[in-house]
């Protein structure tokens, strides 16, 4: 397997934001989502590192009460950038009793799945005031068995970290020099009370082994990797579009 060079993968990442704000948003910022994990806050230091942190806008979103929203605060005083702070629990109990005078109530993954999409619609809707560009956070691991919310975490304009590893996502981050309190925060959903492996059932140290080599000792955890993996691509391949045959 080949060694992963955090110090200069890095590199190339910075690189890779300036071109693309040199070709699809000259002048304009990056809008993170400031999570407080390990994904957004690599994602707002590479993109501080491209543009200078006076072009980067993190947006803190929680939903009522956050218990580790002390956490995301001390990512953007840390890396000195501007930043918002915008509760979404109105706008979530307001769509979720809209449904329920309908005659509707949501079911567990409509509770889960909305947050999400509207933490992507206050992104956007920041974007649009202040010349943006909305960054997707979303890793490797992530995508390959589906721990996203398909047009909520899953969206964006450009995604620095959607070809990395949990593993290496980490590695970055400590090439970055940021702390350890930012990389190796247990990152959960803050909806279950339960963490990502909990949820998945299977650790990240596991999945980035097989993403990146195929081992999978275990037979029940390498099924169950490849049915997640089956089953939702669809949120990371492009949308199917039925085409007219020509006569």
């Amino acid at each position: 397997m080949e060694i992963f060079n955090a110090s200069t993968v890095k590199d190339e990442i910075i690189q890779w934001i300036r071109d693309y704000f040199e070709e699809n948003g000259k002048g304009c910022c990056a809008v993170i989502g400031i999570s407080g994990g390990k994904d957004s806050t690599v994602t707002a230091a590479l993109c501080a590192a491209a543009l200078g942190a006076d072009r980067v806008i993190g947006v803190l979103l929680p939903q009522g009460v956050q218990s580790d929203i002390d956490v995301s605060r001390c990512v953007v005083e840390f890396l000195h950038i501007r930043h918002y702070e915008i509760n979404i629990k109105s706008a979530v109990d307001a769509l979720c009793d809209s449904a329920a005078h309908s005659g509707l109530a949501f079911n567990r993954q409509a509770e889960i799945n909305t947050p999400a999409r509207i933490r992507m619609t206050a992104l956007y809707a920041v974007s649009a005031v202040i010349n943006g560009r909305v960054a997707n956070t979303c890793n490797q691991s992530e995508d390959w068995v589906g721990y996203s919310t398909k047009f909520g975490d899953s969206a964006g304009d450009f995604s620095p970290l959607s070809h990395l590893t949990v593993s290496e996502v980490k590695e970055i981050g400590r090439a970055l020099g940021l702390p350890a309190l930012f990389i190796d925060k247990t990152p959960a959903d803050g909806l279950s009370g339960l963490s990502d492996e909990d949820n998945l059932g299977f650790t990240y140290n596991v999945l980035d082994r097989y993403i990146r080599s195929g081992i999978c000792e275990d037979t029940e955890t390498r099924e169950k990797i490849d049915k997640l993996h089956r089953l939702n691509a669809h949120k990371v391949n492009p949308m199917p579009c039925f085409r007219i045959t020509p006569a």
